[in-house]
């Protein structure tokens, strides 16, 4: 073979070979024009079924839609991909580009996210959600960014109220002597301390036995985990109190985020206000679901606190303020507090 053909047999060698090593790099086209689609993970904890799951798929639908497929959000759900106790490692490491934990799980990284578990602090629903919206509240937010992470939502659970085997809970002296389920100390063993109650740390998965088998009296939840987890059965006294909050923050990757164009960082960021506002709507219905179902149950005796009632609470709170306000924040509580 002539010299001038194996130059030519080379080049179409080594033109061939390069094809083949971009098109076997794992990304998919998402366009005839042959762009690459961009891929990222959402890992959650829940079923797909509960308003966060469901908010999860609409985010990913939208954002699909809205990118023409070049951006992919491959969804994993409950704890598929990663448990609680993973994902923000995880995240930190960039192996997921989205999770959505319980606010009180970034508690080790700024402590002033303990202002979801500040004894009647948010008047209502719609006050947790102004401030969450409000710009102390996006404040608050943005501390998460030197650990690594962008938060891009608040998306709630609801409000807690108490429950117990014992007696009606109208007033702070009736909480005197009985012991109730945390899902985590500090704040929330403070709480009842201030009430003059105990306190034990169960996880979730135990608390219905713990209820049953009387080793706690009582617990604090939403509406709608009171109800699908049956512990109206073992609870025979419900006080709404709203006095708490279960709510989620939607967190990013910090170097994920910074390397997306403008174009896809708006996407992603219009897809996230849709979504959110999509979950709240979820997260009110439910709980509106779940308490009438409670009440039509008849197993349990409902009362609601008055005005006159909250007062007494708040006040029976001050020690709890007095020992976590300065590590939360004294502006971010008088912003939740001043929230309407």
């Amino acid at each position: 073979m002539k010299k001038s053909n194996w130059v030519l047999f080379l080049c179409v060698l080594l033109a061939g070979l390069m094809i083949l090593s971009l098109t076997g790099c794992g990304e998919k086209d998402s366009s005839a024009s042959g762009e690459k689609a961009l891929e990222v993970k959402f890992t959650h904890v829940v079923a797909d079924s509960t308003p966060k799951g469901k908010a999860v798929i609409r985010f990913k639908e939208l954002v699909e839609k809205n990118s023409n497929g070049k951006i992919k959000v491959s969804v994993f759900p409950s704890s598929q991909l990663y448990g609680d106790k993973e994902e923000l490692e995880q995240l930190k490491a960039n192996n997921v580009q989205f999770i959505a934990p319980s606010v009180t799980k970034l508690v080790g990284f700024v402590p002033a996210f303990q202002i979801v578990d500040m004894p009647f602090l948010f008047k209502n629903d719609q006050a947790a959600y102004n401030f969450y919206d409000g710009p102390t509240g996006q404040k608050l937010m943005k501390t998460l960014e030197p650990q690594g992470m962008i938060g891009l939502g608040w998306w709630p659970n609801g409000a807690k109220h108490f429950t117990n085997s014992k007696r009606p809970l109208r007033t702070p002296e009736d909480f005197a002597g009985l012991k109730f389920r945390t899902q985590s100390g500090g704040v929330l063993d403070a709480q009842f301390k201030a009430l003059g109650a105990g306190s034990q740390t169960l996880a979730f998965a135990e608390v219905f036995t713990g209820l049953n088998n009387k080793t706690v009296d009582g617990q604090e939840n939403t509406f709608n985990n009171t109800d699908t987890q049956n512990y109206q059965d073992v609870q025979k006294y419900m006080t709404i109190s709203s006095h708490g909050r279960l709510d989620y923050v939607v967190l990013t990757n910090t170097i994920f985020w910074n390397s997306l164009s403008p174009e896809n960082k708006k996407i992603l960021e219009d897809a996230m206000k849709e979504a959110s506002i999509y979950e709240r709507q979820l997260a009110d219905e439910e709980n509106l679901k779940s308490f009438e179902k409670l009440k039509s149950s008849g197993k349990m005796e409902i009362y609601t606190l008055t005005e006159q009632d909250r007062e007494k609470f708040i006040a029976a709170m001050k020690p709890v303020y007095d020992s976590y306000g300065d590590k939360i924040g004294v502006e971010y509580i008088e912003a939740a507090r001043n929230s309407k």
